[in-house]
């Protein structure tokens, strides 16, 4: 069976689908990967052996420049183009998608030549790009239970089957608690300032100050809160980026972060308790904590609320009562088979 797998625009897309493509060339498929520009060496260096790779052209439309937006609308109607052009002479079998505008042209061509066509969705909010493509689109397949915002107009049937996470992820999957009184903070790949404003003042006016903090923050502020953190006797490990994040999250007996669709998911595989902070300019994150909360798993709060008297209530309230630290961690746990599950469906 020959499997075009269509990624793009963030690590948060590719990872999922080189975990995807991974299987499907174990299972003997002939594997074509299709990304952007803006992740071609991640691609490259991830894929597994035996799959092929096409950069197409394409880009993001959420420019707030009128003329960007064209012309990321030109490069995409461009790439579909020459997609479809290109499934006319070696046309797949299947064609799979997750999410973004790099996703378009090849979801496109797939329905010029009547291509069955499985579309993921990471969020628990459907994204723009997957809205638009949703008409073209034969199955949708979700990495939470309930996602807002399908088109009422979609035939197309929808399947739960989780996010696919990295190994190491995997492995850690349903890790106990260490119970070792320890928290991982951590904003995404650049950080939080909400974090870095809130949490260490909050934890310093803690009354239990037995916590081991793991702090990862944007490079320029790392010396600040390693001195703040030193000053007020507080043992943190504050680094710009985390190598071993699944280490980190195994390690952790709370996790206080954003609520990204693979942060969240992460969570959940290895189960872990966390305090979730929306980015407030992000939809999808807000769906995602909701989404989260909902398991028993943890607190979501808006950003405009996350204050260091209401973080310093909540966190004295669990430390000092480690079995529902324990009890959150056991709710938050979700077993994780999405690269099974994805690849059954895409090989029916």
């Amino acid at each position: 069976m020959k499997v075009w797998i269509a990624t793009g625009g963030t690590g948060g897309h590719v990872f999922p689908a080189m975990a995807v493509a991974t299987e499907l060339v174990a299972r003997g498929c002939r594997v074509t990967i299709s990304c952007d520009g803006r992740v071609r060496e991640m691609v490259r260096k991830s894929r597994p052996t035996g799959a092929r790779m096409v950069h197409i052209w394409a880009s993001g439309v959420g420019a707030k420049s009128k003329l960007k937006q064209l012309w990321a609308l030109f490069k995409i109607g461009v790439s579909a183009v020459a997609l479809t052009l290109r499934f006319m002479v070696s046309r797949p079998d299947r064609v799979v998608a997750f999410g973004g505008y790099a996703s378009v042209p090849a979801v496109f061509a797939a329905h010029v030549w009547d291509v069955p066509t499985f579309l993921h969705e990471q969020n628990a909010a459907i994204g723009r790009a997957n809205k638009f493509t949703m008409r073209w689109v034969k199955t949708l397949m979700t990495s939470f239970p309930d996602v807002s915002g399908i088109p009422t107009t979609s035939t197309a049937r929808v399947i739960y089957t989780g996010l696919p996470v990295r190994r190491e992820i995997l492995a850690a999957s349903n890790a106990p608690l260490s119970g070792a009184g320890r928290i991982l903070v951590t904003g995404g790949s650049l950080g939080a300032t909400i974090l870095d404003d809130v949490v260490p003042g909050a934890i310093v006016a803690m009354k239990n100050k037995k916590i081991f903090v793991t702090h990862q923050t944007r490079p320029e502020n790392v010396a600040r809160l390693q001195k703040f953190y030193a000053d007020n006797k507080i043992h943190a490990n504050v680094l710009s980026f985390i190598n071993d994040m699944a280490g980190a999250i195994v390690g952790a007996d709370l996790v206080i972060g954003r609520s990204g669709a693979s942060t969240v998911v992460e969570l959940e595989t290895i189960g872990r308790p966390a305090i979730l902070v929306p980015l407030n300019i992000n939809p999808d994150q807000a769906a995602n904590a909701a989404s989260f909360v909902r398991t028993g798993g943890g607190f979501a709060i808006e950003q405009s609320k996350f204050t260091q008297k209401w973080l310093t209530a909540t966190l004295s309230d669990l430390f000092d009562n480690p079995s529902r630290l324990q009890k959150m961690a056991q709710k938050a746990y979700v077993k994780n088979n999405a690269v099974t599950l994805i690849c059954d469906a895409i090989m029916e």
